[in-house]
């Protein structure tokens, strides 16, 4: 039996209300082109309950930032800056079609990508002066002193390997303000300071720190993207869907990528736009329901051309 035309889009009560008030475009434009197909939309909370129900209520799921609860799911997230979302089938972003095609330059537009460059600094780092002073800035995120699947070592042991493999700048980690530490691992973090005198940890700070470092090492936090628009070369220890310019752990090894990082000069406008504007969708352009509906297909719901 064929699956109903329904969309069940799961969201916390903020984010519905946004919705209903017409606050948020985005899922707004989803919402309209699926109606304009004939498709039903109902609204749920993303409790825990409601998501489990979900794995076996008819109609497909949309969900926001969380793996899909069932094979007729997608989930959607903003691409780090408004106004650009992704939909996909997974929520692991290093597995999304960006993350898995070919970065070519030279398919791109130069003076478009350096317009697209010069406007989203001026609104997203507006009055940032981008200068090289002798410093690494490491992005910490959460559980410090595990390695996860999509990483090739633990956080810890990342700040360690900077540490241990540039051993001329100053290295400056921050910690996430939204994330709770345990005590083992701001003990771990002390003991590092005390073994790296040239090593600095503060709570926050990366907006400020970001222009003045040499380059970005991190796991894979959205702080390496926004170094691309400043022209910071990145590290990346973890996988990600914004890998294809930075030096890679997991293919080069800590020594060498660490090595690598201060010299790249990559075509940074190129990749932005490449990255942004060509394989996001953006909210504020005319084609966005197509680009939405577009995804929608790719994802497996049958909307139709």
């Amino acid at each position: 039996m064929p699956e109903p035309e329904l969309a069940r889009f799961y969201l916390y009560p903020a984010l519905r209300a946004r919705l209903l008030a017409g606050r948020l475009p985005f899922l707004s434009t989803v919402r309209d082109v699926l109606q304009a197909r004939g498709w039903e939309v109902h609204l749920h909370d993303d409790s825990p309950e409601e998501l489990a129900a979900a794995r076996d209520r008819p109609g497909h799921a949309l969900v926001r930032m969380i793996e899909p609860p069932n094979a007729r799911g997608l989930t959607f997230r903003r691409t780090y800056f408004a106004p650009f979302w992704h939909i996909e089938r997974s929520a692991e972003r290093w597995t999304w079609p960006v993350a898995l095609a070919e970065f070519d330059p030279s398919t791109v537009n130069p003076q478009k990508a350096a317009r697209f460059l010069s406007n989203m600094r001026a609104r997203h780092f507006a009055g940032a002066q981008a200068t090289r002073e002798g410093m690494v800035l490491v992005p910490l995120q959460g559980r410090l002193l595990e390695r996860r699947s999509f990483q090739s070592m633990s956080p810890l042991a990342m700040l360690e390997a900077v540490l241990e493999h540039d051993t001329t700048r100053r290295v400056h980690a921050t910690l996430h303000p939204k994330e709770h530490y345990e005590a083992a691992e701001t003990d771990a973090l002390d003991a590092l300071q005390r073994r790296f005198p040239r090593l600095t940890v503060s709570l926050g700070g990366t907006g400020t720190l970001l222009p003045t470092c040499d380059y970005v090492a991190t796991q894979n936090s959205s702080v390496a993207v926004s170094g691309y628009f400043l022209g910071k070369p990145a590290v990346l220890f973890g996988r990600i869907d914004f890998h294809h310019i930075a030096a890679k752990v997991h293919d080069l090894g800590p020594e060498e990528a660490i090595r690598q990082a201060p010299g790249m000069a990559p075509d940074f406008a190129a990749y932005l736009w490449w990255f942004f504007r060509d394989h996001a969708i953006d909210d504020s352009r005319p084609d966005a329901g197509t680009r939405i509906l577009q995804a929608l297909t790719r994802g497996g719901w049958p909307v139709g051309d």
